[in-house]
């Protein structure tokens, strides 16, 4: 399904509602070429950009935090966002806590030109193939953000040079063809990666996960787009006031497409046959621990991570 999709997104899966797109990885096999001084070896340090503080809900950049202005609705403190700096000091990264997704989100404009200057030493032949053919300067850099952030992150969750991280695509749930999760050959930690606008959002976890990012749609697509959620989903959008539905259509969009990429189903799973809520806190999925991700205003972020049966591990 695309909604408003543009002609400049080779390589996406699917444009969202309020322009963002995930696009999960970019072909499989390692970066070539030689990494910049100082690229190739990690992500910011273990530590840097730890939260502010346990419970806190906002998206935090290390001691100079940035304020997402993020609400707590409903009593519902959602989990903590780290901001990451694609040029910041290299080092080694714990991997993500059994069933606690790592959540990391990334500017564009601000590290674009970064991007520009060293994707071509850290991302491998498809993903490059994939930005040179953006016909728009704005969507090129979005995706070179976006995996060279993944890449940095997952070099440092791997401890190895994200140059050499291999990323493949796990079958399809529904056909068993190649097209299905994106994924690393080492089989952990598993990610998911979403951008929109400004805003790229990555989630790695020990378990399936799944993540999201739009901008909150306009009124009209609203509107157009509403009639494919679940029954119960229309009639709460239908209940509330004309100037609540943006934000409450972004909050359900983005915990079905987080849901969906989790299982690899994408939205061919389809919109109305899971029910995720349209209201401050997500409804329960069974099997799977569903949250609101807290990031800037005017945007709605959700991550989905699949539950393991008692006594599994």
């Amino acid at each position: 399904m695309t909604l408003h999709a543009s002609g400049a997104t080779p390589g996406a899966r699917r444009s969202g509602p309020g322009g963002g797109t995930a696009d999960g990885t970019a072909g499989d096999g390692a970066g070539e070429g030689p990494a910049r001084d100082g690229v190739g070896e990690g992500p910011a340090r273990d530590g840097a950009g730890d939260r502010a503080g346990d419970g806190a809900s906002g998206a935090t950049r290390g001691p100079d935090a940035e304020e997402t202005g993020a609400e707590e609705t409903g009593g519902h403190h959602g989990p903590v966002v780290r901001w990451f700096d694609p040029s910041g000091p290299a080092g080694a990264l714990r991997p993500p806590a059994a069933g606690e997704p790592a959540l990391w989100l990334v500017r564009v404009a601000e590290h674009a030109p970064y991007a520009a200057a060293v994707a071509g030493g850290v991302l491998d032949a498809a993903e490059r193939g994939r930005a040179g053919a953006f016909v728009r300067a704005a969507d090129r850099d979005r995706y070179r953000v976006a995996h060279l952030a993944l890449r940095l992150l997952l070099g440092g969750y791997l401890d190895t040079e994200p140059r050499a991280v291999e990323l493949v695509r796990e079958p399809c749930p529904r056909c068993g063809g190649p097209h299905g999760r994106p994924a690393v050959s080492a089989g952990a930690p598993h990610f998911s990666l979403s951008h929109t606008g400004d805003l790229v959002l990555l989630a790695f976890a020990d378990l399936p996960v799944g993540a999201d990012v739009e901008e909150w749609p306009e009124e009209r697509t609203v509107r157009e787009v509403s009639a494919a959620l679940h029954p119960g989903e229309r009639a709460e959008l239908a209940a509330l006031p004309a100037g609540a539905r943006r934000a409450a259509f972004a909050r359900c969009w983005t915990r079905k497409e987080a849901h969906l990429k989790g299982t690899g189903a994408g939205l061919s799973g389809g919109l109305a046959a899971t029910y995720t809520g349209t209201g401050p806190v997500p409804a329960p999925i069974p099997g799977w621990t569903l949250t609101d991700v807290p990031v800037p205003p005017g945007h709605a972020a959700a991550c989905a991570v699949r539950r393991e049966p008692p006594g599994a591990r």
